[in-house]
């Protein structure tokens, strides 16, 4: 371990000269502080010291990103230059520890006054992460064998009203998705264990009905439930999914900690849906926080199966290219091959699968559609049918409109939800 490194990769905007700013960063995040001290010896400093790796100068602007920079006293108009910056950090100092690892890559940094910008946007970890951290359990071969879906995207819905339905309003709502055949359901983020319907009563009604129409059809549908909670409480809501015969759990992954995950992931014998709500909060300047690829990875390290990324032309403040880069970081494999599923969701619906294939080529993906299916204007049969023939028809090459004038599901969803 002594001679492993962790690079980390970031983006900054400094009014200071490039080299001084990046040699700041590492020093404050290593051996150095604001003024020399006395333990601080060549030796440590060689041990335990960062490294700056390279800087790669980009463009510069007339005004910060960020408030609270101090500019140099002797300039009296600054620049503020950006850059890549690549940093090495010996392992020896904080070890195959997810929190220290965060401490040290993204800790005090982003409130150092040198900087009108700095974002976290790569990490490239040694092999002593794998032996800690094992990775996703079931991933995606897992899932599909659990959900005995190959050969495509899972499709799924999020149950709708988010929050406010009572237990036993559950039960016709899953009869229908179940029968007409949808491969995935979860839980909202915003619905663990509310006192309006309790885990362990919508655990109870969900599954007997899914029991009930497998035993009809043939296929078990998978049901992500939120357990998101304390660690302890986590771990209670797991065994009594596991306990009453369901195949995923959900955690909220910013609410719990990754150190909650990490727990979670130990004590699991179902896979982990993670869902990454307050996710904006992290990332969503382009001047601060950390890319998704970053936080994918430590996601996988954590444990989480299933990972959401956002839907193309969704409703949140993200690019398609932004979307399509962060299901392709969930499908590349890392730390010795393991992926990530990607989970795309956010006013999705039939005609997204076409652009979504056409921008990232592959069908290991669960594609969720909430409104998509339940407020289809034929109902919510007719909604699961036009996610599942819109898939086909994406991955087959047939145009999407075309498809549709033979199938009345394509042509309600076009009418309901197309772009007007």
């Amino acid at each position: 371990m002594s001679d492993e490194k962790v690079f980390a990769t970031y983006l900054i905007e400094t009014p200071y000269p490039l080299e001084k700013a990046a040699a700041i960063m590492a020093g404050e995040q290593s051996t150095g502080t604001f003024v020399a001290v006395p333990g601080e010896t060549p030796e440590l400093k060689a041990r335990h010291g960062a490294q700056v790796v390279s800087i790669e100068e980009l463009d510069s602007s007339d005004t910060p990103s960020l408030p609270g920079v101090i500019p140099p006293n002797d300039i009296e108009k600054p620049v503020y230059r950006r850059a890549i910056v690549k940093i090495s950090f010996p392992l020896i100092n904080f070890g195959p520890s997810i929190p220290n690892l965060l401490t040290t890559v993204a800790g005090n940094l982003y409130e150092l006054r040198e900087f009108s910008g700095l974002r976290l946007i790569d990490l490239e970890l040694p092999e002593a992460f794998k032996s800690r951290y094992p990775g996703p359990r079931f991933g995606l071969e897992g899932t599909r064998k659990l959900a005995g879906v190959y050969k495509r995207p899972l499709i799924g819905t999020i149950v709708k009203p988010s929050i406010g339905l009572k237990p036993e309003s559950y039960g016709p709502l899953v009869r229908v998705l179940a029968e007409a055949g949808l491969d995935f359901i979860k839980d909202d983020e915003l619905c663990a264990n509310p006192p309006v319907a309790p885990l362990i009563q919508r655990v109870q009604v969900i599954m007997d009905e899914i029991e009930r129409a497998a035993d009809s059809t043939g296929k078990k549908i998978m049901y992500a439930f939120n357990i998101t909670g304390d660690i302890d409480e986590m771990k209670r809501n797991h065994d009594i999914v596991l306990k009453a015969g369901g195949t995923c759990v959900m955690v909220s992954i910013n609410s719990v900690g990754y150190p909650g995950v990490t727990s979670l992931r130990q004590h699991s014998e179902l896979p982990i849906h993670g869902h990454r709500n307050q996710w904006g909060a992290m990332t969503r300047f382009p001047f601060l926080g950390m890319s998704f690829t970053v936080y994918q990875k430590l996601c996988r390290l954590a444990g989480v199966d299933h990972l959401h990324t956002n839907g193309l032309d969704s409703k949140f403040a993200e690019s398609n290219e932004s979307v399509s880069q962060s299901i392709r970081d969930c499908l590349t494999p890392m730390l010795g091959g393991y992926k990530v599923m990607p989970v795309l969701s956010s006013a999705q619906w039939a005609g997204s699968a076409a652009p979504t294939y056409s921008a990232v080529p592959s069908v290991d993906i669960i594609h969720l559609a909430g409104g998509g299916i339940l407020a289809h204007p034929d109902g919510i049969a007719e909604g699961v049918r036009s996610m599942q023939l819109g898939w086909e028809a994406a991955v087959q090459g047939i145009d999407f409109t075309t498809f549709a004038e033979s199938h009345p599901e394509l042509r309600s969803a076009i009418g309901a939800f197309g772009k007007k």
